[in-house]
């Protein structure tokens, strides 16, 4: 499984277009092939960042996912609303099971 953790900080008085942006991504995302889940979060302690949270079955349907026209111009336009450049982290990841 492979997860993804994006996060940004939104330019001042950008926030609901920032939202709206985000919310079509994550709810387009949903639909693709190998998409496990994919959400946006508000920061409880600074309202203006938003957190991505992605999980995908595979990097095969990551790369899948980075290669659609609709998540390149969401990348595009969601960094113009930025104060600096979003920062993206992959993470290779296996499920454990916790004992009980």
């Amino acid at each position: 499984m492979i997860i993804v953790i994006g996060c940004l900080i939104v330019k001042e008085g950008c926030l609901t277009d920032a939202f709206a942006l985000s919310l079509e991504q994550v709810q387009r995302s949903r639909r693709e092939i190998g998409c496990i889940s994919h959400a946006v979060h508000q920061d409880a302690e600074n309202p203006a960042r938003l957190v991505f949270v992605e999980e995908w079955s595979d990097e095969a349907a990551l790369a899948a996912h980075f290669a659609v026209p609709a998540s390149r111009a969401f990348a595009k336009a969601i960094s113009e609303l930025a104060v600096e450049a979003p920062k993206l982290n992959v993470f290779e990841a296996k499920r454990v099971s916790l004992p009980r």
